[in-house]
């Protein structure tokens, strides 16, 4: 017996390509995100490094008013 394959209507057809759009601008955004991320850390983290190499000089104490 012989089946015929599926047929999908027009708007079925758009529904699949409006679905196929969202998801590939959900991984655009998700790479774009994932990207900025490891950006941030990396600052961070250089960041980190260069406040070891050279700490902030401390702040003088005030003076007390007796």
């Amino acid at each position: 017996m012989v089946t015929k394959p599926p047929t999908f209507s027009a708007s079925d057809q758009r529904s699949r390509a409006v679905m196929d759009q969202i998801e590939k601008e959900r991984a655009a955004a998700d790479a774009k995100t994932a990207r900025l991320k490891a950006l941030r850390l990396a600052k961070e983290a250089e960041e980190r490094a260069q406040a070891a190499k050279n700490p902030a000089p401390s702040k003088p104490r005030p003076k007390r008013i007796t």
